[in-house]
């Protein structure tokens, strides 16, 4: 969720009318960057320079601007813990600390550019030192998300030649257990009021580390970050980012479907492991000189997501619930056939972003170290992306499933979202995950993995079974109802709870 906060109103964080979620009133607010969404779809352009580092050429930039008084007073930086503490930075002050963090990668830990740092910290102020200071140096950023465990940060260490790492005294343990094992790692950073034996302790360093650095020249097609994909279809995989895929590409996120400007305030909820912490918690705000809000929030969970593919609804379009909204102005988008061909509205297929003769600015650029896997996703002229969806007359876009998850049974083709969109319906559905299993007649059938309420676990199991089947097929269409059942206690998920439907089918699969 994301959330902004007008200046006049951000000395205090909740005075009545001064917060605005944008998913909710996007409909009714004038846009302050462009006229209307036909308009920017059809004149953006971006201008790509050989050399480009989003720290000299933006939050340098801004710096001077502040410097000039050209800039609103608010700060380039505000963070509460929830419990009194506060930090306020402005652009200058970013500059100076990231500046002495930059100092600590290249001398204390020996980095040199394009080494690469894994970083798993929660929402505090040195989450946004690291990345900026990485951008300073050169070095390639991996973020990791707190959730993860032993098992993932060693498979991560392992797979990206990681040479640093950057935690807190939560995660440190899970390091140290298997940093043995991990032949490249070099230098460990703990962020601790504490030390910690065989880790440098970043706040000490900071105290004492000279903020004179000259940032290094990078090219805009260099690699900037790596992330980990969530993993729900085998073991994760490396996406690579480069200086201006964020921090040009996401220039279109900042200034036209955010609308920002440097008088905002940008509160975004994202978990920092992910990209949307980068997009917006980083380089869409401060690609417009707004203020980064961040509240620590260790246990928060937000009532709605606004989901973003390349996808979205901007300021002045019509809502239409339950549709991804309309490309954004740096892809083109289309849906396609299994040669390639563009379908016309109505029609369901792969959803795939035009890459050729030009890649678009903000897309990833590969699968690092495997290029088999990067171009399995190329037909033709697009990437795929994995998804399946549909447009209707208007140019909206429809989204129906992952094409892994896509059930074909007697012909019929079923998204699983659907049925478990049903599912969840039922008083006894705690939740459920929908994928194919083998049958001798129908070649596949839809099987629903259930996780019960604690109300109905004593109840007759085989009658809920039929109970639950009916009502499906009364809320949609009778041949996707679950012809197989199963109750279960948990359902495989992710490090960042997304629901393994390939275990599932998988395990399906093997028995036949």
């Amino acid at each position: 969720m994301e959330i902004l906060l007008r200046a006049k109103c951000f000395q205090r964080l909740a005075i009545p009318g001064s917060v605005r979620p944008l998913h909710n009133d996007y409909r009714l607010v004038t846009p302050q960057n462009f006229s209307n969404y036909d308009s920017i779809k059809q004149d953006f352009k971006l201008e790509i320079p050989e050399y480009f580092n989003f720290a000299q050429d933006v939050l340098d930039q801004w710096t001077n601007v502040e410097k000039a008084g050209k800039r609103p007073s608010n700060p380039a930086f505000w963070w509460i813990s929830g419990k009194g503490k506060e930090v306020r930075w402005s652009f200058e002050e970013l500059g100076s600390l990231s500046r002495k963090f930059a100092n600590i990668l290249t001398e204390a830990c020996a980095l040199q550019r394009g080494d690469r740092v894994i970083l798993i910290l929660p929402r505090i102020p040195e989450w946004w030192l690291a990345n900026v200071a990485c951008l300073r140096t050169g070095t390639v950023l991996i973020p990791g998300t707190t959730q993860l465990t032993q098992k993932d940060i060693l498979y991560r260490l392992q797979s990206s030649k990681a040479k640093c790492i950057i935690t807190n005294e939560v995660l440190a343990p899970a390091v140290d257990a298997v940093a043995s094992k991990c032949e490249n790692l070099h230098s460990k950073l703990i962020v601790s009021q504490n030390p910690r034996e065989g880790w440098e302790n970043l706040k000490e360093m900071m105290k004492h580390a000279s903020d004179n650095h000259t940032c290094v020249k990078t090219k805009h097609d260099e690699m900037m970050a790596i992330y980990f994909t969530s993993g729900t279809s085998g073991p994760p995989k490396m996406t690579g980012h480069t200086h201006s895929s964020f921090g040009l590409g996401l220039s279109v996120n900042g200034r036209f479907w955010l609308d920002l400007t440097s008088s905002d305030v940008m509160w975004n909820t994202s978990d920092t492991g992910w990209a949307k912490s980068a997009w917006s918690s980083v380089f869409s705000p401060w690609i417009q000189g707004a203020c980064v809000f961040a509240h620590y929030l260790p246990h928060f969970e937000p009532t709605s997501i606004l989901q973003v593919l390349i996808c979205g609804n901007f300021k002045g379009m019509k809502m239409k619930p339950g549709s991804m909204g309309k490309p954004s102005p740096a892809f083109d988008v289309k849906i396609l056939d299994v040669n390639g061909n563009v379908l016309p509205p109505g029609q369901e297929g792969d959803i795939g972003i035009q890459v050729l003769p030009t890649r678009p600015c903000g897309l990833f650029t590969h699968y690092v170290d495997n290029p088999t896997k990067t171009a399995s996703t190329l037909r033709g002229n697009f990437y795929i992306t994995g998804d399946r969806g549909y447009t209707d007359e208007d140019g909206y876009f429809w989204f129906v499933a992952r094409s892994d998850d896509i059930i074909l049974s007697s012909g019929y083709r079923i998204g699983p979202f659907e049925v478990e969109n049903a599912l969840i319906e039922h008083p006894a559905v705690a939740e459920s995950a929908v994928v194919s299993s083998p049958d001798p007649i129908r070649g596949e059938v839809v099987k629903a993995f259930i996780v019960l309420n604690p109300d109905y676990k004593s109840r007759d199991q085989e009658q809920l079974k039929k109970e639950i089947q009916e009502h499906v097929k009364k809320t949609t269409a009778p041949y996707k109802y679950p012809r197989k059942v199963e109750f279960i206690q948990e359902l495989p998920k992710t490090s960042s709870g997304k629901i393994k439907r390939n275990e599932l089918r998988k395990q399906e699969w093997e028995t036949i």
